[in-house]
């Protein structure tokens, strides 16, 4: 039975055990009724980093930023709830203000959470939660399934956040759940043409960073306004950057030194200085820089200029990176979450008759293959475990630290045959076992080969 059903029985188990405990029963159902939905992504990070801008960068759409915990979920039409406490949400308007939805909170003093519906092709596999400055990591991550988590550069305050998420025993035991992502990219190098570049190479360091590795399952760098802008770019906004390119490279450029420069009465073209106002606050010194110098390159039309941005701003990479390390992993990832609740449960309500669960889950959380694959990602990237240089990226791949689709876990970068595919595993079923035989290599080298072999065995069924 594959890991997830095994914790869904374990979820109706309890609920059995603990039918008598409205507040148990209520927490069970709680997530039994998770446990099905698209997976829940935190996002998270410190003041004035960007978390709500990076949200509506995924969800395609602007919202005005909330001071509680909002959540963006698939709908088919726009709707609003606000949750106060126990009972009934509230339903509430959402209207727009300038260019931006807002979502219609001011008739209540205090917001536990606000749920937004909106159609949106990002949210039919997620639900992304725009989360406050000042929440703790526990209240982060108490309803998310994942995390992505914003900083500028790794800080001590933002890897103690990181710890702090992997602090539970079985958290620690999967620790599959965390995206760090470096924000306003484009601040990096003082704002220069080439600042996205240089973002995505401290990314790629930071991935081999031995204080960041064992705590995320990858980094990438997103400028946020970009991002946005990519998604929501206007044709008046569009029409009034195409006549900003028809100057100089060099003149717009003296202009772009300071905001004042850009807004002021000297400049050289005939456009008032409130449309020169809003595309700075819209898209930034360097996006008014960038996009103008893409517009000269021959990205001329609007679709041409979009692709562009989704591509350089780094939305790409993180909509990529959500898909392989969340979405594709959501059933392990439920199964967690799942096994979290119940080892609260039991350490908040111990019962006797409880105990064969307590023992099925350490034996889950111990012996699930899921997991010791998990377990083995950790151990090479942290360097606990350490194989030769070529048998250590081939043992990630396949045990799912580049993607779980078996594409992905065999190194083929177009979509192969059966035929192709059971040869792959076949070969690499061979060359394990052959490691995991090997009585000179070293025991932790032993013991990853053997995970690396079920791992293959695992996969050969699936390709007759």
């Amino acid at each position: 039975m594959t890991l997830d059903r095994v914790v869904w029985s374990m979820l109706q188990e309890a609920l059995g055990v603990y039918r008598d405990s409205p507040r148990a029963t209520a927490w069970l159902r709680s997530h039994v009724e998770r446990y099905t939905e698209p997976v829940r992504i935190a996002v998270a990070g410190r003041s004035r980093i960007g978390k709500s801008t990076v949200v509506n960068a995924l969800v395609g759409d602007e919202f005005t930023p909330q001071s509680s915990f909002v959540w963006y979920r698939g709908g088919t039409e726009p709707r609003a709830q606000v949750f106060t406490g126990p009972g009934r949400p509230h339903e509430v308007a959402i209207g727009r203000r300038g260019s931006r939805n807002h979502v219609e909170t001011g008739q209540f003093d205090r917001a536990d959470r606000i749920v937004v519906d909106w159609p949106a092709r990002t949210l039919r596999d997620v639900v992304l939660i725009d989360t406050p400055s000042e929440a703790t990591p526990e209240q982060v991550l108490g309803d998310a399934d994942a995390l992505l988590y914003l900083m500028r550069h790794v800080q001590d305050e933002d890897l103690k956040f990181l710890q702090s998420a992997n602090d539970h025993p079985i958290a620690r035991t999967a620790a599959v759940h965390t995206v760090a992502v470096l924000a306003r990219a484009d601040e990096i190098g003082a704002g220069r043409i080439d600042a996205l570049s240089s973002a995505k190479q401290i990314a790629r360091r930071y991935r081999r960073d031995v204080a960041v590795e064992p705590l995320c399952q990858n980094v990438v760098s997103v400028a946020g306004l970009l991002a946005v802008a990519a998604k929501t770019l206007r044709e008046d906004e569009f029409a009034a950057l195409r006549v900003l390119s028809s100057l100089g490279r060099e003149e717009l450029e003296d202009h772009l030194l300071s905001a004042d420069r850009f807004v002021g009465e000297q400049f050289p073209l005939t456009m008032e200085p409130a449309v020169r106002q809003a595309l700075l606050e819209r898209f930034g010194i360097f996006g008014v820089r960038l996009i103008t110098a893409l517009i000269r390159q021959g990205f001329d039309t609007q679709v041409k200029l979009t692709g562009q941005l989704v591509q350089r701003s780094g939305l790409g990479e993180l909509r990529d990176s959500i898909a392989v390390h969340f979405v594709e992993r959501r059933e392990i990832l439920k199964a967690r979450s799942a096994l979290l609740a119940l080892d609260v449960l039991f350490r908040m309500e111990p019962r006797q008759n409880a105990r064969k669960l307590m023992a099925d889950l350490e034996r889950v959380v111990a012996s699930a293959h899921d997991f010791r694959e998990l377990r083995l990602v950790a151990a090479l990237q942290s360097g606990r475990t350490k194989l030769p240089a070529e048998l250590q990226a081939e043992a990630l791949r396949l045990v799912g630290a580049e993607g779980v689709a078996p594409l992905a876990r065999l190194g083929f970068e177009y979509e192969a045959d059966a035929r192709e595919l059971r040869e792959a595993v076949l070969d690499a079923l061979v060359r394990w076992q052959a490691q995991a035989a090997d009585v000179h290599a070293p025991q932790d080298h032993r013991k990853a080969a053997q995970i690396v072999v079920r791992t293959c065995e695992g996969l050969l069924p699936q390709f007759g």
